[in-house]
């Protein structure tokens, strides 16, 4: 009886903890499915690999966990940062793993304007630290561009503002590249086509633009964000193509416009940067046409007077002649006295020469001619003579000692067999050295073969015990009770039967055995087995 009272009487459920715990999941959801929570970020540490993001909203009494999912995240019209003062919309659950509740956020805003302002305040000077806003990079404009890239929405009438302008001042060829400029993922579609300009090729198949502009009609400061989003003003920034910022009204300011190159006021005013007045153009071009016309008139007027002053100064052709006209003059009265005296110069030339040519000159000069012929040929048979005598001493020499060499070659012959057999000897000498050699190798191991051979071993007094495949068997575990084995001696082999084996093995030294006299071998030859 006394068991039984002591037992606490109770009628509660029982509940296990993960009944518990979903259980209180189920009411948490239930009762806070939709909240909005104003709170500080705490802990921001960006996207976590799984594209979700974990952080805290705190207050100077609280704190409550929260989470973003990666779809969620995507659809935020600005990214977290640590510090930053919210309002956070989404439901509260539970995490049954640790007994914690967190929100899970939805959607996300800054907690008012002046929140807004000083996370673009604060952006801008990160960016600015950067040197992204510098004016030495800054590029100038184009002064007459043949494409024009425009980034816009391509149903506001801003597009529509820009290509009238540009027809109306100077027509060119204008690309468009579609974004939104408003709302969920317009930064990144906007920094994907400044990025998309620049990655086309000069002279492919769709032209690169000399110069692009971002525009965007006005609107509140959260209207314009997506432009004041960090990606699109570093894509701005890395633009080689220099870009006008043309977004909202002129009291307007963004940080692409820090960015950019050069900012308009308006679309409509950075369709005007971009492109000069043609009509202006024509003006200008007709001016200094006539400007040119003018000056070569007056070049060519002043080229004639001095090539008329030059004239002036030359002398007339009569001047110019009197000179040679003399000295031909003069050549020629002087040309016949020069031909009477060169006549007389050759006749003496030739008068001279005659004179030598007498037939007694002739005579002289070929007996001269024989007379050196007669000596040449007596020089030159004594020549031949003493030719003839060294060849004939060099013949002898050469036949006296062809008649010598085969005396000197078999005495050669002689010391070469006197060698080859002092060699062979050597040879003969030393095969019979290495073969003692050998032989007294093969010995020596013999001699450890045979001491080394268990047949030793059986001479005093041991056995080989072998299965029926004639394998040895070492240890008595190997032997099976009722197997046929056989027993090799020193002078033979017995067969016998296994049997059991004994309960336990004698203390002691074992006995000696005792010889039994060997059974006679089997008519077949006896198997001695071998080392190897």
């Amino acid at each position: 009886m006394s068991d039984i009272f002591s037992q606490p009487l109770t009628n509660l459920a029982e509940f296990s903890v993960s009944e518990l715990s979903g259980s209180i999941k189920r009411t948490v959801e239930t009762a806070f499915d939709q909240v909005r929570v104003r709170g500080e970020i705490s802990g921001y540490r960006g996207q976590h690999t799984s594209g979700h993001a974990y952080f805290s909203l705190k207050d100077d009494r609280a704190r409550i966990d929260a989470v973003i999912w990666k779809g969620s995240f995507s659809k935020l019209k600005f990214r977290p940062e640590e510090g930053m003062e919210v309002i956070a919309t989404g439901k509260i659950t539970t995490f049954p793993g640790s007994s914690k509740y967190q929100i899970v956020i939805e959607s996300l805003e800054p907690a008012g304007a002046g929140a807004l302002m000083a996370l673009l305040e604060e952006r801008r000077r990160k960016l600015a630290a950067e040197g992204l806003f510098d004016q030495a990079r800054k590029r100038r404009l184009p002064y007459m561009p043949r494409v024009i890239g425009v980034v816009t929405s391509p149903t506001g009438a801003v597009i529509r503002d820009i290509l009238h302008r540009i027809s109306d001042r100077f027509p060119v060829h204008v690309l468009v590249w579609p974004v939104k400029v408003q709302g969920e993922g317009s930064g990144e579609e906007v920094a994907n086509a400044i990025r998309g300009f620049n990655a086309l090729e000069a002279g492919g198949e769709i032209p690169r633009p000399d110069v692009l502009i971002v525009a965007r009609g006005g609107g509140s400061l959260e209207d314009l964000w997506s432009f004041n989003d960090e990606i699109v003003v570093r894509a701005a920034a890395e633009s080689q193509i220099p870009l006008i910022s043309a977004v909202g009204h002129e009291t307007d300011t963004t940080l692409i416009d820090h960015a950019a190159d050069v900012r308009a006021p308006t679309p409509t005013g950075a369709a005007e940067m971009a492109v000069p007045v043609r009509a202006d153009l024509e003006a200008q071009l007709a001016g200094l046409s006539a400007r040119l016309s003018g000056s070569m008139s007056r070049q060519m007027d002043n080229r004639r007077q001095g090539v008329r002053a030059l004239v002036r100064a030359l002398p007339s052709l009569d001047q110019l002649l009197a000179l040679p006209r003399r000295r031909f003059d003069e050549a020629a009265s002087g040309l016949g006295r020069g031909l009477e005296l060169n006549t007389l110069n050759k006749r003496r030339s030739f008068e001279r020469t005659a004179s030598g040519l007498r037939p007694d000159v002739l005579a002289h000069g070929l007996k001269q001619q024989r007379q050196r012929i007669q000596e040449r040929m007596q020089r030159a048979e004594g020549l031949v003579e003493r030719r003839l005598l060294q060849a004939q001493s060099r013949v002898s020499s050469s036949d006296s000692s062809l008649r010598a060499l085969p005396a000197r070659l078999l005495g050669q012959l002689e010391r070469q067999k006197e060698r080859v057999a002092g060699a062979i000897r050597r040879t003969d000498t030393a095969v019979l050295h290495r073969m003692a050699q050998n032989r007294s190798g093969i010995a020596a191991h013999d001699r450890i073969l045979q001491s080394l051979s268990y047949k030793n071993v059986l001479k005093r007094g041991y056995a080989v015990i072998r299965d029926e495949d004639n394998r040895p068997l070492t240890r008595a575990a190997a032997v099976v009770s009722g197997a046929v084995v056989s027993m090799e001696f020193a002078d033979g082999r017995v067969s016998a039967v296994a049997g059991g084996a004994d309960a336990s093995p004698p203390e002691g030294p074992a006995p000696a055995p005792k010889k039994k006299p060997a059974k006679p071998a089997s008519s077949g030859p006896v198997d001695q087995g071998t080392l190897f």
